[in-house]
């Protein structure tokens, strides 16, 4: 049971990522049901004469609502409570207060001790105590009000509503204390009491007031009630009627041919509503929900059987599957959210990432395909899906067109510009047909369409995260490892200048090979730079890199030596690893010898030791074997550039005869077979390999010395 599971897990996984993207379509799906008819505001009305099937209420319009709501919350009054259990609170707490710091105060400020000028039985700090009691009962009757946030700014005529014992009366802000007013009203007091009864400067009646913290006496007792004021606002929107009017059934709503003015448009409108509400009920619902949940499964399978049938290596890379089914995903959650926003546009949403991104990783077919199936998807969240199909399909196949291969992000800018471009053609195009006067054209899309342009920009930023997050390589990051600057190839340029060259000559014969049998020429081109970074731990253990003529193989045993060169594939995966590089240019590393053995080694070992059997372990390469087609062509790269170095006559036989005998040689040890590639395109990369071998190689015409005059 254990081993079933493990064989199938793969399979398991994979139907399990499906399930949950199909349940998650499902969910964020609109509930109710579909409306038999598409139509579009100010365009003929394409369909049979329709009559009412039964009585409907004609809703009003978004705007129309909208504008009835503001007018009715014009004149709203938020509502406050009146507290009186605080003014008694602050009245006792300054009381103790005061009377706790009068020691204090009067070892600091002496001038407190004296005694009022028209009343000599009283002291100031006694007239102080008394009339701040007495201004705060008048500041609390009279109320301290708290305005929340959005009210601050309001002026001082608005009224609101305080509600007192249970009875709520209309008052206007500025009858009421705020904290400044009340503080000033107090600190005011103060300074006439000691101006009147002292001679001391206003720096010291600004430390008394200081000290006294009067705002610890100061709380509001008139508090905004938001719940209270929720309330009253959602009484008087729920007084607003959503209707105006009612068709009757039979009543005829429009005819074949009659354009939908701005009315009949309404009626229409408030009859989709009315019809897909009321397939949403009872047991209507659950069919809706089993005809949609039919559709979308239907096509995730469709996308299920063209991976498992037609792109296997997709299919098989568990996080590959995880993206497609997230961006599809994606763009459904953006379709469902303009559905439910009235100011999100479906016509700005940019459908055309997906096949863009889809493109850029893998191939423009599959690209193509989730495009359409995305598309589908997402026009049941259209009013008019005709339209929506029409105009989303183009812009797709134009947006994969115009950035085949992106490696310079000007490519971006114009495809952007020719996604904008094809939408407004298709659109323009679809508008006459149906309208035949440019002068009902809606021109309001065409500001949807730039803005989807616009956004199509983010695909820059997107591609580097999902490198990051998918481990994908797109043709751009491929660009940048190639360039001789990188700080790896710049070592192997200065420590092992043989083995730079080399890599550079495979990398000019691996890179047209794939241009005439297909793949990608970027990727083959930073493999080979990169293919024998290994070769940078011990560089002078390699011919290409002996410049002095002194060979450290000479003194080795021929088993030793061959060990040390198949190092150099171990070493530069390690490399690789510790510079970050892709996996895909690893790959490169551990197959471009494949399972091959160091001949040279094994044959003089033989040679040396007649009638023992060598361990033949100790003489081949670990590999794998090359698995895709331009791992496969930079392996015959490799040996043959290698090999031609060693060629004494460069006439077009021998290249010839070098190239089919080491292609040949690597058919007959099976270092293809697990490799997409086939004898057509092997023939053709052998062709491609002797013309440029013969160009490199060619003859050179003799300049003649010139002659000194006699």
């Amino acid at each position: 049971m254990i081993d079933t599971i493990k064989k199938y897990s793969k399979a398991i996984n994979r139907i399990l990522l499906f399930i949950a993207a199909i349940l998650l379509v499902i969910y964020i799906f609109p509930r109710q049901g579909k409306f038999r008819y598409e139509y579009t505001h100010g365009r003929p009305w394409t369909h049979e004469t329709l009559i009412a099937p039964f009585d409907f209420p004609i809703h009003k319009s978004q705007a129309e609502l909208r504008a009835e709501r503001e007018n009715a919350l014009h004149n709203f009054r938020p509502y406050f409570n009146y507290e009186p259990s605080i003014s008694g609170q602050m009245i006792q707490f300054f009381e103790e207060t005061y009377v706790s710091q009068l020691p204090t105060l009067l070892s600091t400020y002496p001038f407190l001790t004296n005694r009022l000028r028209n009343n000599d039985s009283k002291t100031v700090y006694n007239q102080v105590q008394e009339l701040i009691h007495q201004k705060l009962i008048s500041i609390y009757n009279t109320g301290l009000i708290s305005l929340p946030e959005e009210y601050e700014e309001l002026p001082e005529s608005t009224v609101i509503m305080v509600v007192r014992n249970n009875f709520a009366e209309p008052y206007e802000i500025g009858e009421f204390f705020n904290y400044q007013s009340a503080y000033l009203e107090l600190s005011t007091i103060i300074f006439d009491i000691i101006d009147k009864n002292s001679n001391v400067s206003q720096d010291q009646a600004d430390n008394l007031i200081s000290n006294l913290q009067l705002n610890r006496y100061l709380e509001a007792n008139i508090r905004f009630e938001p719940e209270r004021t929720e309330q009253e606002r959602q009484n008087i929107l729920r007084n607003i009627s959503l209707t105006s009017g009612i068709v009757l059934a039979g009543q005829r709503i429009i005819e074949t041919g009659e354009l939908i003015s701005e009315e009949t448009g309404r009626i229409l409108d408030s009859l989709r509503l009315e019809y897909e509400t009321s397939l949403g009920r009872g047991t209507s619902h659950y069919f809706i929900l089993a005809g949609q949940a039919t559709i979308i499964v239907l096509l995730f399978v469709v996308i299920f059987l063209f991976l498992y049938y037609f792109r296997t290596d997709v299919y098989n890379n568990l996080l590959s599957v995880l993206f497609l089914l997230m961006m599809v995903s994606s763009m459904i959650l953006l379709a469902s959210i303009s559905h439910r926003t009235d100011n999100f546009p479906i016509y700005v949403i940019p459908f055309a990432i997906l096949p863009i991104i889809v493109r850029i990783f893998f191939d423009s077919r599959l690209a193509f395909f989730i495009h359409v199936t995305t598309v589908l998807l997402a026009a049941f969240y259209v009013s008019n899906s005709f339209e929506f199909v029409i105009l989303q399909i183009p812009a797709g196949l134009t947006a994969m067109f115009s950035l085949f291969r992106m490696v310079r992000r000007s490519q971006l800018v114009r495809a952007a510009i020719l996604v904008f471009l094809s939408y407004s053609l298709f659109y323009t195009g679809l508008s006459l047909w149906q309208e035949g006067d440019f002068l009902q054209i809606n021109y309001n899309t065409y500001f949807y369409f730039l803005a989807n342009g616009v956004l199509l920009l983010m695909i820059y930023p997107l591609i580097y995260i999902f490198e990051k997050l998918f481990g994908f390589l797109s043709d751009v990051t491929l660009v940048e490892l190639a360039d001789t600057n990188h700080p790896v190839l710049r070592r192997l340029a200065e420590k092992a200048p043989g083995t730079f060259q080399h890599s550079i000559q495979v990398g000019n014969l691996a890179q047209e090979a794939v241009y005439k049998i297909g793949g990608n020429p970027l990727l083959v081109r930073a493999g080979a730079m990169y293919h024998d970074i290994g070769k940078l731990w011990s560089p002078i253990y390699f011919t290409e890199n002996q410049s002095s003529g002194m060979n450290p193989h000479d003194n080795m045993p021929y088993d030793e030596s061959a060990q040390l060169v198949i190092h150099h594939i171990e070493n530069g995966v390690k490399m690789a690893q510790k510079e970050k590089l892709p996996r895909q240019i690893i790959d490169f590393i551990t197959t471009h010898q494949g399972t091959m053995k160091t001949k040279y080694f094994y044959n003089s070992y033989v040679n040396q030791n007649p009638g023992e059997d060598p361990d033949v372990s100790l003489f081949t390469y670990p590999g794998p074997t090359p698995f895709t087609k331009e791992t496969a062509v930079l392996m015959m790269a490799d040996s043959v550039e290698a090999a031609s170095r060693s060629l004494k006559n460069y006439s077009d036989d021998e290249i010839d005869r070098l190239v089919e005998n080491i292609i040949n040689d690597q058919i007959a040890e099976n270092q293809f077979i697990d490799a997409p590639i086939t004898f057509k395109e092997i023939t053709e990369v052998k062709e491609v390999f002797k013309q440029k071998l013969k160009n490199i190689y060619h003859a050179r015409v003799e300049y003649p010395k010139l002659k000194k005059g006699k």
